[in-house]
C-alpha cells in the first residue's frame, strides 16, 4: 500500500485485526471495543451459535457430539466467511449501538497478511461487508504493526518487522510506505505448542490436553519479559501407556530445549529477506536491527536466539500482541503523518470523554459473549 493510499484511511472510523488467536476491533471515539479469541460454538443441528470468543474457547475439547467448536481465521486467511460473520458480528454486539453503528461501520480498515491472494483480500471484505461494512480498506499486517511499533515506515530508511503470529510469522522490510521484501514462515505459537507437547509424549510419556499447555507458556514466559524464569510446574494429562490421568512436575527450563528446533526455518527466511533487499537498505538494518511483534514475541529466549545467529540488534515492542491494531488505529487518527516513527499516541481527552459520555470502555479484553445477537448487516 503506497502513501497516498494510507493517507486514505483517514476517512475510516473501524478497524479490524482478524487473527488466527483473537480478533480485535478499534472504534474511533471508543478505543478497542473487543479483543476476543477467533473461536465460534455452533449446534450442529439447528445451526444457532452457543458461545463465541472466550465463552467458546473454553469449550473446546470439551463438546457433545452435536456441538462443534469452530475457528473461521487461519494463518491471517478467513476459511469460513460466514462463521467469521457471524463471529465479528456478535462479537460486537451493542457496544457501537449509541455511535449510531451503522454509520460507524460505514467504512473500515482490517488488515491481510502481505503475501495474501485476491481470494483472501475479498473473504476479509465479505466478512466485513456482512456486519454492515459498505467501505473495506486493506493494510497488509506488516506495515500495520510496523507503525504500531514506532517504526519509520514512510521514510526512505529501511526497517524490518517480524510478526510473530499463532501460526505463520511474517519477517518484512518496509520502506517509503511500502514493503520492499517479505517472507513468511510456518513458524508460531501453535508450532511452540507443538514441539511442547511431543517434548512431554517423549520425555515424560504424557499427553497433554491443549488447555494444560497454557500454563506452560506463562511458566515460560516467568514476569512478562523475554528470558524470566517461571518456577516448576504441575501439569495433568493422560498418560500414553495406560491411559490413565497423571500428574507431573515440570521444569520450564527444560521444557525451553524443545524450542530451538523450529527457530532454524525462522532464521532462514530472515537470511532470504536480506538477500532480495538493496545493499543501502540493509546497512539501515545493521544500524537498526529488528522489531518483534505479534503474541509470539514475548516468547523467551526468542529474541536472544535471533540477535546470536544474526548478528542484529532485537528489540520486542511494548505490547507486541497490539501492535497490528493500534498501526490501524494510528493510520485511522492521523493517515500517513502516523508513521514517522512517533510513538503510538494514547486516545485523545476528547475522545476519552466522549467514552465516559456514552458508557463505552476504553480498552481491554471484553467478557465472553455468551448473548449472541443476530443484528442485521445494515
Amino acid at each position: 500500500m503506497s502513501c497516498s493510499s494510507l493517507e486514505s484511511l483517514t476517512r475510516c472510523s473501524v478497524a479490524v485485526d482478524l487473527g488466527a488467536a483473537r480478533t480485535r476491533i478499534y472504534a474511533k471515539g471508543a478505543g478497542l471495543i473487543v479483543d476476543q479469541p477467533s473461536v465460534v460454538a455452533m449446534n450442529t443441528h439447528s445451526g444457532t451459535l452457543i458461545a463465541v470468543g472466550q465463552a467458546a474457547e473454553r469449550m473446546d475439547g470439551r463438546t457433545p457430539q452435536h456441538i462443534q467448536v469452530i475457528r473461521p481465521v487461519s494463518g491471517g486467511h478467513v476459511v469460513d466467511i460466514d462463521m467469521a460473520r457471524r463471529m465479528v458480528r456478535a462479537l460486537i454486539g451493542d457496544k457501537l449501538r449509541r455511535f449510531k453503528r451503522r454509520r460507524t461501520m460505514k467504512q473500515a480498515v482490517a488488515t491481510v497478511p502481505h503475501d495474501a491472494d485476491p481470494l483472501t483480500c475479498r473473504a476479509v471484505i465479505e466478512t466485513l461487508n456482512g456486519v454492515g461494512a459498505r467501505h473495506v480498506e486493506l493494510v497488509e499486517a506488516p506495515i500495520a504493526a510496523a507503525i504500531g511499533c514506532g517504526l519509520p515506515v514512510v521514510r526512505p530508511e529501511g526497517a524490518m518487522v517480524l510478526l510473530c503470529g499463532t501460526t505463520t510469522t511474517q519477517v518484512a522490510v518496509v520502506s517509503l510506505g511500502a514493503v520492499v521484501a517479505a517472507g513468511t514462515v510456518a513458524l508460531g505459537g501453535d508450532t511452540i505448542q507443538h514441539s511442547v507437547v511431543q517434548y512431554l509424549r517423549n520425555r515424560h510419556e504424557l499427553l497433554l490436553p491443549s488447555q494444560e499447555v497454557r500454563p506452560l507458556h506463562l511458566a515460560l514466559l516467568g514476569n512478562g519479559v523475554g528470558g524470566g524464569s517461571g518456577g516448576p510446574v504441575e501439569v495433568q494429562g493422560r498418560d500414553v501407556v495406560s491411559g490413565l490421568a497423571r500428574t507431573v512436575t515440570i521444569d520450564p527450563e527444560e521444557v525451553r530445549g524443545a524450542i530451538p528446533d523450529p527457530l532454524t526455518g525462522l532464521l532462514d527466511a530472515i537470511r532470504v529477506v536480506l538477500h532480495r533487499c538493496p545493499p543501502d537498505l540493509v546497512a539501515d538494518l545493521a544500524e537498526r536491527g529488528m522489531v518483534l511483534a505479534g503474541g509470539t514475541a514475548l516468547l523467551p529466549g526468542l529474541a536472544d536466539q535471533l540477535r546470536e545467529h544474526t548478528g542484529m540488534a532485537v528489540q520486542v515492542a511494548a505490547e507486541p500482541d497490539l501492535c497490528a491494531v493500534h498501526g490501524l488505529a494510528a493510520l485511522m487518527r492521523a493517515g500517513v503523518s502516523a508513521a514517522e516513527a512517533v510513538p503510538v499516541p494514547e486516545d485523545s481527552a476528547a475522545a476519552q470523554e466522549e467514552r465516559e459520555v456514552v458508557g463505552v470502555p476504553a480498552a481491554g479484553p471484553v467478557g465472553g459473549a455468551e448473548a449472541l445477537p443476530e443484528q442485521e448487516a445494515g
